[in-house]
């Protein structure tokens, strides 16, 4: 089993989420979290003076899948989220040593 984990722009939140869906993901757990990358922020202009923050909104996805989908849920994962520009966001990919689904004791794949 694989935990994907994908940082993305939250502009591209509902395409991603519908791919994600069209493929069949069932579990999706989202988080609006805020960071720095190689974008090193924004300039934004408020009642006339420029502030500058270096902390941008994104999107934090989790995932878990079975090994045989994980290729699949990074490939959608990849072209949803793209906009060919700096600060699309990151994937990353952890082995998942274990699941348990608290409601029926399932474990493994079962759980997922």
């Amino acid at each position: 089993m694989k935990f994907v984990t994908a940082v993305i722009k939250p502009m591209k939140f509902t395409e991603v989420k519908a791919a994600l869906d069209k493929a069949g993901v069932s579990g999706l757990t989202v988080s609006e979290v805020s960071g720095v990358g190689r974008q090193k922020g924004q300039t934004q202009v408020y009642r006339g003076a420029e502030y500058s923050s270096n902390m941008l909104p994104k999107i934090k996805l989790e995932i878990a899948v079975s090994d045989a989908f994980a290729d699949t849920v990074i490939a959608i994962l990849r072209e949803a989220a793209s906009t060919g520009e700096i600060g699309d966001g990151k994937v990353f990919v952890f082995d998942l040593a274990e699941v348990l689904r608290v409601r029926t004791g399932e474990q493994g794949d079962l759980a997922l």
